[in-house]
């Protein structure tokens, strides 16, 4: 059958021989960036230079959100155009052409044409984010749009985007937009020793902020999060491989396909990315890490389980409102959702989701095109998978496809900030995220979340320090410290601290923390996940030591995935050390409700030790804080404690 999302977005019949589990195809994917190309083309200013989207501007301004319309779908195009050898049914190459024309005849002017100086990262920056996705259409299209390009434009274009190289990036990702511009001049002949500093600067930098187990941190601090794969990885490895330098692909290459192993897992069966980190609005980029593995070969996958991956993310969110009644990307998740943006976010911004097109470029006859659909690794069987670099622990359940992480070492919190209550970022600093679930806004009762409410204020959690990690046969586990800063009076209070500690089997996590330094007076309360009360997805909170009073507590902003939520939540009286111990389950599945004395068949407490067995198996989980550590050990059944 036909798959339409509207008038203006309908795709290929389905083709299920091909692809079992999505029914799409490589023609599905052409089929998308056109319907998106063509959308957001009727926006265009008379040149070209800016699509000027519908929507409240970004903190940079219209013009600059213009630029943004512009580069970010060359991106698409260029993908698009590349990966079918130079075809351009839909002639978008000249539409690009003299769009750069009119956009670099005076740039910085305030006309509906000129495009804006890039300058520094606080000076009104997006256009330096903007040149790189410039420069990488222009490689990509290079025989087709760049060569044929009159030498005045060509110097034109190379003054603007030598911007890039002459500004300062923000301290992350940014330092990789003059890497991909500088890039981009020396596969054209315009290398210099500028160029050559920009990409020598962007890789030292890049190794500066490598963790291990393929992932990197976004600049010097300890976010962890989808940038790794559209960013991180996919414009150093894309730049290795468009030049075919076989020493920095197999250099890049390889710590992709090891970050993959974890990434891949963080898909659910429906498609759905984890709801976790800053940019959300971006969507189906998330895909691009996996795209881009299977293009260079730097991955762990078989190809039909990478083409289940990107095209389930694809097809997730066209059919969830992604795209509005025109034909275009709207900023939120779903559909619009004003509490998964940034103040960068802008009418063009959820264009960054081009990136995911990398995957275009494997040709049709690509083992990524050809092998049949199998199964994502999210759709096998149960696993729990620790990412000790990033403090990270990946919980899958093959039943309902439900994929959560349990963050215990990515924040958000540069090495030189302050921990502020006020700056709590519901995007990083929750206990756990998932592929059906959402943070709960800021201004309603955090979920996922271990507070302490001192004299009214009820604490945040922001800098974690990850206190290790682990995984065995079926099971796993994380644990982190932080310190609670409050919103009112003292930002902190002397002596208190929480420590966290999660052990994933199956479904369930048992939740153990220990409260340190809490004065007379302090309440601590834990909170599950987010959900809607008539919905499918289902959230328990039991407890199991030291916890009383349950109840669900009302969500009225929603989630992401609920226009109206709700949270569990147990609290207990706690003064000077206590450990506490809990019980949580989401599912989707219908058949799994059971009452925590099915799940757990003893908890025992001494000291700082926590032991807890397992009705089903006997099995036995011995938690123990102390100093600067925590340790779990997990044994079958008969094991002493």
């Amino acid at each position: 059958m036909t798959v339409s999302l509207g008038a203006l977005f309908e795709l290929p019949p389905e083709d299920r021989a091909s692809s079992p589990y999505t029914g799409y195809t490589r023609a599905h994917w052409e089929a998308a960036a056109d319907r998106m190309l063509d959308a957001a083309w009727k926006w265009a200013t008379p040149g070209g230079a800016r699509l000027d989207l519908p929507g409240p501007p970004s903190h940079s301004g219209v013009r600059s959100d213009g630029l943004e319309g512009y580069a970010r779908t060359f991106l698409a195009a260029g993908f698009r155009v590349a990966g079918a050898g130079g075809k351009d049914p839909n002639g978008l190459l000249e539409r690009y052409a003299d769009g750069l024309d009119a956009g670099t005849r005076t740039p910085g002017r305030d006309d509906a044409e000129s495009w804006p100086l890039i300058l520094d990262h606080d000076v009104r920056g997006q256009p330096m984010v903007e040149s790189a996705s410039v420069a990488l259409g222009l490689r990509l299209t290079r025989p087709w749009l760049w060569d044929r390009l009159t030498p005045d434009v060509r110097d034109r274009a190379e003054q603007w985007l030598r911007g890039a190289l002459r500004h300062v990036p923000a301290g992350n990702n940014w330092y990789l937009f003059p890497y991909t511009v500088a890039g981009f001049l020396e596969s054209v002949g315009r290398g210099d020793a500028e160029t050559a500093r920009a990409r020598e600067r962007a890789l030292e930098l890049l190794e500066s902020w490598y963790r291990g187990d393929g992932w990197y941190a976004d600049g010097d601090g300890r976010a962890f999060d989808h940038y790794n794969g559209w960013a991180l990885h996919l414009y150093p490895l894309l730049d290795a491989h468009l030049s075919g330098n076989a020493r920095e692909s197999a250099r890049h290459g390889a710590r992709l396909r090891e970050h993959l192993e974890s990434l891949s897992l963080m898909f659910g069966g429906d498609g759905a990315p984890l709801h976790f980190g800053r940019s959300l609005t971006y969507r189906f980029a998330a895909s691009a890490g996996v795209g881009l593995g299977a293009v260079t070969g730097h991955t762990p996958l078989a190809p039909g389980a990478s083409r289940r991956v990107v095209s389930g993310a694809l097809r997730y969110f066209l059919e969830r409102g992604a795209v509005d009644g025109s034909g275009l990307l709207s900023l939120g998740w779903h559909g619009p959702h004003a509490a998964t943006l940034q103040t960068y976010s802008g009418p063009a911004s959820p264009y960054w989701a081009s990136k995911a097109f990398v995957s275009l470029l494997a040709p049709a006859e690509h083992p990524l095109w050809s092998s049949p659909e199998e199964a994502a690794p999210s759709e096998g069987r149960d696993r729990v998978l620790s990412v000790p670099a990033a403090g990270f622990l990946v919980q899958s359940t093959r039943a309902d496809g439900v994929v959560r992480l349990h963050n215990h070492g990515s924040d958000h919190v540069r090495p030189d900030e302050g921990e502020s209550a006020a700056d709590e970022d519901p995007h990083y600093a929750r206990l756990a995220y998932s592929t059906v679930t959402g943070p709960t806004s800021a201004a309603n009762t955090a979920d996922n979340h271990l507070s302490v409410t001192v004299g009214g204020a009820r604490s945040a959690r922001r800098r974690i320090h990850p206190l290790g990690s682990g995984h065995g046969g079926g099971w796993g586990w994380a644990a982190s410290w932080h310190l609670p800063v409050f919103p009112a009076g003292p930002s902190t209070v002397p002596g208190l601290r929480v420590e966290s500690a999660i052990v994933a089997r199956g479904r369930h996590e048992l939740r153990v923390h220990r409260v340190l330094g809490a004065p007379d007076g302090a309440r601590a309360e834990l909170t599950g996940w987010a959900t809607d009360p008539g919905g499918t997805v289902r959230s328990r909170l039991w407890g199991l030591h030291g916890w009383e009073a349950p109840e669900d507590v009302r969500a009225p902003q929603g989630t992401a995935f609920a226009r109206w939520a709700t949270v569990p939540r147990l609290a207990a009286d706690v003064t000077g050390t206590v450990v506490l111990a809990a019980l949580a389950s989401l599912t989707a599945d219908p058949e799994a409700d059971p009452e925590p004395a099915e799940v757990v068949g003893r908890v025992g407490v001494a000291g700082d030790t926590v032991e807890v067995r397992w009705a089903q198996d006997g099995a036995r989980t011995r938690i123990t804080f102390g100093g600067a550590a925590v340790t779990v050990d997990h044994g079958p059944a008969g094991t002493s404690a």
